[in-house]
C-alpha cells in the first residue's frame, strides 16, 4: 500500500513538473517571437520611445531629463532594433534549455521516488511496521534525545 502511495505522489509531482516546464517554455517562445514583431514595428526607435515614456508621464518629468532620455533612446534605437530582430533566432536554444531543465528535474523526482521505495522496503525488511517506527521516534523525542 505504501509503495502505491509513494509512486502515485511521485508520478503526480512529475506530471506537475512537466506541465510547469511546458507552460514556461511556451510563454518564453511566444515572448521571443513577439520581440521580433516589436522590432519590425513602425519607426523602430519611435516605437521603443513610445514604450519607454507614456504621454501621461511626460508631464511629470523635467524637460532636461526628457530631452536626455529621448536622445538616449534615439541613439540606442538601432542597436535595440537589431537585438530585438535577433531574439526569435534564439527560440531553438530555449527549447534545448527547457528540455535540459525538465530532464534534470525529472531525474531528481525519479531518484527521490526510488529512494522512498528503498526506504519503505528497508523498514519492512527489518520487520518493523511504520507505526512502530513512528512510535519509536515519538518516544525518543519525548525523552529529549
Amino acid at each position: 500500500m505504501f509503495y502505491a502511495i509513494s509512486w502515485f505522489v511521485s508520478l503526480s509531482l512529475l506530471a506537475i513538473w512537466s506541465l510547469l516546464c511546458w507552460g514556461v517554455h511556451a510563454f518564453t517562445v511566444w515572448a521571443m517571437s513577439s520581440a521580433g514583431a516589436l522590432a519590425t514595428g513602425a519607426a523602430g526607435a519611435a516605437s521603443v520611445q513610445a514604450v519607454l515614456l507614456p504621454a501621461w508621464l511626460q508631464g511629470w518629468i523635467p524637460p532636461e531629463l526628457l530631452q536626455t532620455l529621448e536622445s538616449w533612446v534615439t541613439s540606442a534605437g538601432p542597436m535595440l532594433q537589431g537585438v530585438l530582430e535577433s531574439v526569435p533566432a534564439l527560440a531553438g536554444a530555449v527549447t534545448v534549455l527547457a528540455w535540459g531543465i525538465w530532464g534534470l528535474g525529472a531525474i531528481f523526482l525519479l531518484a527521490l521516488a526510488v529512494g522512498v521505495h528503498v526506504l519503505i522496503s528497508l523498514i519492512k525488511r527489518n520487520g518493523r511496521s511504520l507505526e512502530q517506527v513512528a512510535q519509536t521516534a515519538r518516544s525518543r523525542m519525548a525523552q529529549g534525545g
